[in-house]
């Protein structure tokens, strides 16, 4: 969001299918003027940053990392 607010764009909305609380937080807080548009929200973050109740780490998922 910073590299896009750099270009000047009219507006930026955030798109997103999955989120947790503390990520819309931190979010909401860095960039209090981006709308979050989000499918669904879980509940939570793990002590390891995984969201919770269980897709875990979505980039090594994606990525297969691990």
């Amino acid at each position: 969001v910073d590299r896009l607010k750099k270009l000047n764009p009219r507006s930026i909305k955030f798109v997103c299918l999955l989120a947790a609380p503390e990520g819309i937080a931190t979010m909401q807080k860095a960039h209090p003027d981006v709308p979050i548009f989000t499918a669904a929200i879980d509940r939570e973050l793990s002590d390891h940053g995984y969201i919770l109740p269980g897709l875990g780490d979505a980039g090594d998922r994606i990525f297969g990392t691990k």
